[in-house]
């Protein structure tokens, strides 16, 4: 798939492997704006990638610009083999994490954005979604105070996106996960609003 001047490719499995450092450099460099703040290392993130790997179902779609060079990404993986903290909010509401597909990160460097690759991450998890079998996706998204100090001014949520492409925030579910903001000791607990939709 192209958009602007953009290629997506869906890695094959035997990919992974040699994508996940790009991957970890892309998520620390994305992730640590705001709202994320995360202040990431690489060997957080190879310990998070590989259990994310691990999965049978993982998806990566590798954004790369005219010279080859890997400048976004986007994973996937059914809920069920993803971290526990995402799939224990559908667990206590009853709902078997096994029905669901998990759109984990959309990370793109600022000067591709754009360009179309937000519905092109998306569109490509959806069909990777499809293809295994399932009929409903979700991701969760990072809830930060409205009067946080680090807040820009600028900011525009991505929600009116989200809802553009079918996406809902469903009631109730709402998912915990721990990392550390830049200026932390240590890691704290963040919440993360779950948004879905059926495919």
């Amino acid at each position: 798939m192209v958009a602007g001047a953009l290629t997506f490719s869906v890695l094959e499995a035997g990919e992974f492997e040699a994508a996940l450092d790009d991957l970890a450099r892309l998520r620390i460099a994305v992730f640590a704006d705001w709202p994320y703040l995360y202040d990431g290392d690489l060997d957080y993130e190879r310990r998070y990638l590989s259990r994310f790997a691990a999965s049978d179902g993982a998806v990566i779609v590798a954004a790369r610009d005219g010279a080859g060079r890997m400048v976004g990404a986007a994973t996937a993986a059914p809920l069920a083999d993803h971290a526990t903290e995402f799939a224990a909010p559908f667990a206590r509401a009853g709902l078997d994490p096994e029905d669901f597909f998990y759109l984990a990160e959309s990370v793109l460097l600022s000067e591709f954005r754009g360009q179309g690759a937000g519905r092109a991450f998306f569109e490509m998890r959806e069909a990777a979604a499809r293809a295994q079998g399932f009929e409903k996706a979700v991701f969760a998204s990072v809830v930060r105070p409205a009067d946080h100090p680090a807040r820009p001014g600028d900011y525009v949520p991505l929600d009116a996106f989200w809802r553009r492409i079918g996406y809902r925030p469903l009631e109730g579910l709402q998912a915990e996960f721990s990392w550390r903001d830049a200026g932390e000791a240590d890691e704290s607990v963040k919440p993360l609003q779950v948004w879905g939709r059926d495919l």
